[in-house]
């Protein structure tokens, strides 16, 4: 087993592998930008290296930095979580390469499996039915003619890509050319490679996914699947395990074919294979991510695995430790996702200080946080600030639990998406387990979400006015002398049995 590893990542992340790694008596490492110097992660870690200036590029996507800090650090493993250089194919050749050991897949499946096409003609020749679309990546006179080919509606994607990053909808001939120029250069500025191609756009599928792990000696399991329909901007905002839509024997096709799969492209490590399911429960192959996910904590609710741990022993060459029958899922385990945004002013980031905070506990709720109190959420990476996890006997359960949970959540300084979050947990279609890809834009296009606090306080000086005239008319006061009478607030506190 290996005795340092270094967290090439930040945030909650980070401090998430650093507590698998004191779980497991090896020592860690983190790196930080010159904007992250007192940042949550840097606090937990036993040691820290500045790998250069806030923005990513110098600091957190900086090969060079980080391999030096991990030489000079004495790590012999590097642990990329999830973004940055963590499905960086160049990234884990260096690391191979220098003698150390990439806590992932080797370079060649990353390599794969990192590019969508490539990985489409692997699902092929595995038997994995994919979406129809190009196999290939496609010059702007190409992607126009098999578009129309295939038929609009079309999605135009990102070859190097994901996250919703490099892709745009086409619904109508008149919006290829714009399209397909928006796409490349959102997946130059994104990834560094502005390849793109195409694929049949389904109408309201479902997007579910496939957690896989698969050893040095061959053997590859699937734990489970992932709801992660529940989208914004083709981002995933809020996940499950297991999905409402999946029974027993689709669970099996599908962890089957993931496994065809991961063995067709030599995987090995942790990895997620994502479908899209249509409405008579036909999956087809969409992507595969050559990391973990940041919705791995539902899978690890349902599973009861340390998916960190599973990923470190993996890379050290430990066999897995548990045969496919011997897996199973209990429970249901819903995550959202806490981000630093205003949900009231179309979700834009909301950085600036931390002056109050307050996370929720109690039975079956886990909270994955890279803040605290007097925190300054910088302009300069992803908002992602939490993860707010909730386990329960049934989905129902979960989900009751997580909105007593948001009740409990409170941040203040900045904006947050947790009001968001607490009208998807009322909303009976959600409850209903009735969510595709467009669950959010059919909901919530064009409406407030939750009372904001404004509003909030509104209310509720309304309703203390109104409570204070109803019970003087009672009382036969005149209106002219409301203003001698008991204010509202101390009679609300009278009848609270306060003083004062």
């Amino acid at each position: 087993m290996f005795r340092k590893i270094l967290v090439a990542n930040r945030g909650e992340i980070a401090i998430r592998v650093i507590r698998a790694c004191r779980e497991m008596r090896i020592a860690n490492v983190a790196v930080i930008s010159e904007a992250d110097r007192s940042s949550l992660h840097v606090r937990y870690a036993d040691e820290a290296f500045c790998v250069g200036p806030a923005a990513s590029a110098q600091s957190y996507l900086n090969m060079e930095a980080i391999l030096a800090a991990a030489e000079r650090s004495g790590a012999e493993a590097i642990h990329p979580g999830y973004g940055f250089l963590a499905e960086n194919a160049e990234f884990a050749r260096r690391c191979e390469a220098a003698g150390i050991v990439f806590i992932g897949p080797p370079s060649q499946a990353i390599r794969a499996m990192g590019s969508k096409t490539s990985a489409r003609r692997l699902a092929t020749a595995a038997g994995v039915p994919v979406v129809p679309g190009a196999t290939e990546e496609l010059s702007d006179a190409e992607v126009e003619a098999r578009a129309l080919e295939i038929g609009l509606p079309v999605v135009i994607k990102a070859a190097a890509g994901g996250g919703g990053k490099g892709m745009r909808v086409v619904q109508d001939p008149a919006g290829l050319a714009s399209a397909i120029r928006a796409a490349r250069s959102e997946a130059q500025s994104a990834f560094g490679d502005s390849a793109i191609y195409l694929e049949k756009y389904l109408i309201g599928p479902r997007h579910v996914e496939m957690q896989i792990l698969a050893d040095q000696q061959g053997h590859t399991v699937y734990l489970g699947e992932r709801e992660c329909s529940v989208q914004r901007r083709h981002q995933k905002v809020i996940e499950e395990a297991p999905s409402p839509v999946v029974d027993a024997a689709l669970r099996q096709r599908m962890g089957e074919a993931a496994v065809r799969l991961a063995q067709t492209a030599g995987y090995v490590n942790a990895g997620t294979m994502e479908f899209l399911v249509d409405g008579d429960r036909n999956f087809f192959f969409l992507e595969m991510n050559t990391r973990l996910q940041v919705e791995h904590p539902v899978t690890e609710m349902v599973t009861g695995l340390d998916l960190v741990k599973e990923q470190i022993g993996i890379a050290a060459g430990e066999p897995l430790r548990h045969r496919q029958e011997e897996l199973s899922i209990r429970g249901a385990a819903i995550e959202c996702r806490i981000y630093a945004e205003d949900p009231f002013q179309n979700f834009v980031p909301s950085p600036g200080r931390i002056t109050g905070l307050r996370e929720p506990g109690g039975a079956g709720v886990r909270i994955e946080s890279g803040v605290y109190e007097g925190y300054e959420v910088p302009v300069h990476y992803d908002p992602l600030i939490a993860k707010l996890v909730t386990w329960g006997q049934d989905r129902l359960e979960a989900a009751h639990r997580m909105r007593r949970a948001l009740m409990e959540y409170t941040i203040h300084g900045i904006k947050t998406t947790i009001p968001f979050h607490q009208r998807v947990m009322v909303d009976p279609e959600f409850l209903r387990g009735e969510i595709d890809t467009t669950y959010i834009d059919r909901r919530f296009a064009g409406r407030p979400h939750a009372w904001d606090e404004s509003q909030r306080d509104v209310a509720l000086v309304a309703a203390g006015i109104h409570a204070f005239l109803r019970d003087q008319a009672r009382l036969g006061a005149h209106p002219a002398r409301a203003g001698a009478a008991e204010s509202p607030w101390k009679l609300a506190a009278r009848r609270a049995g306060l003083r004062g």
